[in-house]
């Protein structure tokens, strides 16, 4: 297929395999060697490149990035962020100021992301940072070089550009054409962020021949906000969800702050991460605990769900062949909701078990409960008979202590290579009772609590 972008600052007109991802291309067919390969999943960093679009400029991962994903887009690796008479940016000079870069693989990646972080504006560098691994330095020197350059102009040469360029047919740009399509292909795969299908590529080597990108379809990167619902569009990027999330749902906007890197989180999008069904995905145990509704089109019909409900099992879910997620509908205001993600690296970690607490309380008794866990089953479910143990008693220790035990009866969690079975029901049972000191006003956040 034909795809067109600006690649540092020239225009790139070729043909491309619908998933021939930007990091073979750069190094293969441009000689352009800076991007590098690292893990090649997305998750060490070491291939970041700088995209900007009408959306904005993030940092993404080359390796999991597909070429047509780029189409009418303007892409930055590494040789195109020093100036065009070979002026360093501020960034770059900072890391050599600072001492930032030791045996070097891994520093094309981190001055990207750094240069993305620059010219938005960000001094949040650790989270700028957390999806960019680095074995020598410490990284006290690299944040040191980010800090250094916060209030430095952005270069003349990174302002923002975009070639104008025409949509390609399997890049809808309509819902309406884009269900049509797909219920006319229902073998087809639909591809949003590539954050998971990427790994189909690199990792399991398959050979995707009918695709539909998703990024063009305004419908489906929509959030609107009413009096009592948020409705999020199924692709709708992760970092687009956490900025609206964070003022209804802090809890919940914490979760996702964790979910993945700042480079997949300007990726990965919240339909892509409950289509796939993942009993491991971060999302749905919030969206369950919220009573979230999910919303599906096939063709011209529609219909709503609870989102408990579209997960049936391991690998199975509640969609017919040819019908696509549109996107999820929660309630704006769950105060007492709360989500605790347990993972081995506190950030850009997959989740050994996420539980999501939301429990209203009136005179000391419990009134309603909604748990939720992933990681603790083939699918993520609710832990419906601890439910039971709280609906109509006191909200005591006691309490809490006797709803603890039932979480055997909800859940048979599996041994694997993040946790064992009985770590993950003893930890279950702990986060209820951390939810109960949490509600109580105590200091539960790990990263607060000190000896």
């Amino acid at each position: 297929m034909d795809v067109t972008f600006l690649l540092n600052g020239e225009t790139v007109e070729l043909e491309s395999a619908p998933t021939r991802t930007l990091l073979d291309w750069l190094r293969e067919d441009r000689g352009l060697c800076g991007t590098k390969e690292g893990c090649n999943e997305g998750d060490c960093g070491a291939c970041t490149v700088i995209v900007s679009d009408d959306q904005g400029t993030k940092a993404l991962n080359a390796c999991i990035l597909f070429l047509p994903q780029l189409h009418g887009k303007a892409v930055r690796t590494v040789e195109g962020i020093s100036g065009p008479e070979g002026q360093l940016h501020p960034v770059q000079e900072a890391m050599v100021t600072h001492h930032g870069s030791q045996c070097g693989f891994c520093t094309p990646g981190f001055v990207a992301s750094m240069a993305a972080g620059h010219l938005n504006g960000r001094t949040d560098h650790d989270d700028v940072l957390a999806g960019n691994l680095c074995r020598c330095t410490g990284y006290a020197p690299i944040i040191r070089a980010a800090k250094a350059v916060e209030t430095v102009p952005v270069p003349d040469w990174m302002a923002h550009d975009t070639p104008k360029v025409t949509p390609q047919p399997y890049a809808p740009e309509s819902l309406d054409q884009l269900a049509a399509w797909y219920a006319a292909i229902p073998d087809a795969t639909l591809i949003a962020g590539a954050t998971d299908v990427g790994l189909w590529v690199t990792k399991q080597l398959r050979d995707l021949r009918k695709v539909a990108f998703l990024n063009r379809c305004a419908e489906l990167r929509q959030i609107d906000i009413g009096d009592q619902d948020l409705h999020i569009g199924a692709a709708v990027t992760m970092t687009e969800a956490l900025t609206v999330i964070r003022e209804y749902h802090p809890s919940y906007a914490e979760l996702i702050r964790r979910y993945g890197s700042e480079q997949v989180r300007n990726a990965a999008t919240i339909g892509g991460n409950i289509a796939n069904g993942s009993p491991i995905g971060d999302n749905p145990p919030a969206l369950i605990a919220l009573e979230a509704t999910l919303h599906l089109r096939k063709g011209d019909v529609t219909r709503d769900i609870p989102i408990e409900d579209f997960f049936i099992d391991y690998g199975k879910q509640d969609r017919a062949p040819g019908e696509l997620v549109t996107g999820v509908t929660l309630p704006n205001s769950a105060p007492a909701l709360r989500c605790y993600k347990i993972s081995k690296r506190f950030d850009q970690d997959i989740s050994a078990l996420c539980g999501c607490f939301n429990v209203t309380i009136a005179e000391g008794i419990v009134q309603t409960a909604r748990i939720a866990f992933g990681g603790m089953a083939g699918i993520p479910h609710r832990a419906q008979a601890v439910e039971a143990a709280l609906i109509g008693q006191a909200w005591t220790i006691e309490t809490i202590r006797q709803a603890a035990d039932r979480f055997a009866k909800d859940y048979t969690p599996l041994s694997d290579m993040r946790a064992s079975a009985d770590y993950r029901l003893t930890t279950a049972q702990n986060l209820l009772h951390r939810y109960f000191a949490d509600l109580s006003g105590q200091a539960t956040n790990v990263l607060e609590v000190t000896s």
